[in-house]
């Protein structure tokens, strides 16, 4: 390349030194003939440049390869590169996809927003210890603050995915071993939220609680977790949040409320020398309207963080999944719930349905929608969060997948 250079340099002034001693046409032949000469040489020397690294001849001359690829593709093929296809299963099946959903959380009557909703794909699983993959949504409805419900949030996926993986293999069956992992994991998340773990369980700064003392003793959430497998969906509920399964057209409540008042819940608050007290609805020691939470560390033993823990073996009938918090369920009950959901998600048709993406989904989210303003339009006085999750069965397909391909789960 040096040389080149000075040639070049070398044959500029030789050049001009012609342009002042021969006059006239004959100077003017010369010219156009040695500014010829130098081009040919620059284009028969510069792929020959001894000196390069091995590197960069490496990648000149795979630029080259590519060159010349991309010239025989656009005269055999009509002006177009060959696309390079991707290995693929022939057969597709799409159960073990992260499902479409929809979400919609809202402030509602409230003064703050202390709702929060967490939505993981593939938080588990997809290895030689887990081979399926699972995917996790939460629904956290706080009360006092936001920061308890925000803690669960950041962290209830991360705890259960480690209580999952370190869970001994004689556990007993899955449904036992799910089990076994959630109330592991609900209780190191209010472990976390009573002792301000890792700082967060702390407040804010922007929070109404930040002046109050620094383990916000009043402070708390509820939560319903549901995890969804290929073949099973695991639920843990611990408040009044809760989780509905539409199947063949039916609701199927697989949370059930902790209430105060439920019957088993006011035995064990009473065998422990509490008491619920009716103000303004059942409240245990007439202060709060749950009688399981996570957090609220001045109202222990009565509150317990325990989950209740359903393990649902998924069937073809099973159309969708609805995560809420309380502001719905206030208002709307679970049978109308599933029908304004099943009516959204037949409105796309088969065509949408044979698309099998997964993720966010217009149609779970126009249900999600509808159902909270319609909580909105019944007067719920509470923060209103709806999850709708699209658990129809997408059908096997055979398909050809290239480099511009939608990626695969």
């Amino acid at each position: 390349m040096v040389d080149i250079c000075c040639g070049v340099v070398n044959c500029g002034a030789e050049a001009a030194a012609m342009r002042s001693a021969e006059p006239g046409s004959g100077g003017a032949r010369r010219r156009r003939m040695e500014i010829r000469r130098l081009r040919f040489d620059a284009e028969s020397e510069a792929p020959a440049v001894e000196d390069e690294p091995s590197g960069k001849r490496q990648r000149m001359d795979g630029g080259a390869a590519a060159g010349s690829a991309e010239k025989s593709g656009s005269t055999s093929g009509g002006g177009s590169s060959p696309q390079h296809t991707v290995a693929a299963p022939e057969e597709l099946d799409l159960s073990d996809r992260f499902p479409r959903f929809g979400m919609a959380a809202v402030c509602g009557r409230r003064r703050d927003m202390e709702d929060a909703v967490s939505i993981r794909p593939d938080f588990v699983g997809g290895d030689h210890r887990i081979p399926a993959r699972h995917h996790f949504f939460g629904v956290f409805d706080g009360h006092g603050c936001s920061h308890v419900a925000s803690l669960c949030k950041d962290r209830m996926h991360e705890v259960v995915a480690e209580e999952v993986e370190t869970l001994a293999p004689g556990a007993g069956t899955p449904s036992q071993a799910w089990r076994v992992a959630m109330e592991r994991s609900f209780a190191r998340m209010d472990s976390e939220a009573v002792d301000g773990g890792g700082g967060g369980g702390r407040p804010s700064p922007d929070c109404r609680c930040e002046l109050q003392p620094p383990r916000c003793e009043h402070v708390g959430s509820t939560a319903v977790v549901a995890v969804i497998g290929p073949t099973r969906i695991v639920v843990a509920n611990c408040g009044d949040s809760r989780a509905v399964l539409c199947r063949n057209g039916a609701p199927i409540p697989i949370s059930s409320d902790h209430k105060p008042d439920r019957e088993d819940e006011l035995q064990r608050i009473e065998a422990i020398g509490g008491r619920v007290i009716y103000w303004d609805g059942a409240r245990v020691l007439g202060v709060l309207a749950m009688s399981r939470a996570i957090g609220d560390s001045y109202l222990k033993p009565y509150v317990v963080s325990e989950p209740e823990v359903t393990v649902t073996e998924r069937e073809e009938g099973d159309e969708c999944l609805i995560l809420a918090s309380d502001g719905l369920w206030d208002v709307v009950s679970n049978e109308t719930a599933c029908g304004i959901a099943r009516m959204c998600l037949r409105g796309g048709g088969d065509d949408e349905e044979e698309e099998g993406g997964g993720g966010g989904d217009s149609l779970c989210s126009d249900a999600a929608i509808l159902l909270t303003k319609l909580a909105l339009a019944r007067q719920s006085a509470d923060n209103i969060s709806v999850v709708v999750i699209d658990l129809r069965s997408k059908p096997k397909r055979r398909r050809t997948a290239t480099a511009t391909a939608t990626t695969t789960w």
